[in-house]
This record gives structure tokens, sequence and C-alpha cells, in this order.
């Protein structure tokens, strides 16, 4: 059997867990103090993601580069490739927090976002 031991990251209690594949496919969780730890941990072995922040370059700002992030999470085996869009972005001031910097980037329907006003 496959088993797996992750830190669950749902809330501030930071469960460890234990989880094994069962022979009839499904995910057995042990360790964790509410539900959301099992939710997390099937997740995270199926079908990974993370909220992607970076910087862009920005011109007639008063930093030279801008903070962005993802809106939502983006699968994790896309974010070599989503920074390779980010890192060719260049933006001009004035922007706003939540202003899209990236539409929809690599088809995945999440937008990248601003995290500063500048």
């Amino acid at each position: 059997m496959e088993k797996h031991k992750l830190i669950c990251i749902n809330c501030p209690m930071g469960c460890h867990l234990e989880v094994t594949k069962t022979e009839n496919g499904g995910w057995l969780v042990e360790g964790n103090q509410c539900k959301r730890g099992t939710s997390y941990a099937i997740r995270e072995l199926t079908e990974p993601t993370r909220v992607l922040t970076s910087t862009v370059i920005i011109k007639n700002g008063f930093l030279p580069r801008l903070p962005v992030r993802t809106e939502t999470a983006i699968p994790k085996e896309k974010i070599y490739k989503a920074m390779d869009v980010i890192n060719k972005v260049v933006v001009e001031a004035p922007v706003k927090v939540g202003d899209v910097i990236v539409e929809n980037i690599l088809d995945t329907g999440i937008n990248v976002i601003a995290s500063r006003n500048m």
C-alpha cells in the first residue's frame, strides 16, 4: 500500500497526516483533527495547487516592479509555465490592487492580479 505523510495547512492546528491509498483506489486519512484535513490530503495527492505570487515590470511607477498573484490556486504543474508568461509582462502605472494583469493565464480561467496600488 502507498503511504504519504503530510502536514495539513488548512487551519492553525497543523495536523500531521498519514495518508494511505487503499486497495480499492480510495484514500484513508489519519491524524486530522477536523474533516478539512481529509479533503486537503486527498486534493494534495491527486491535484495539487498553489497560489502563485511574483512581480512584473512596471513603467512610471514609484518602484520598478509590481507585486502580483493569481486570484486563486493554479495547478502545481503549471507554475513554471505561468512564470514564463509573467516574466514577459510589462505594465504601465497607475495600477490598483485587484486590477487584472494577465487574464486567464494558461487557459486555467484564473487571472493574475495586482497585489498593490502603484
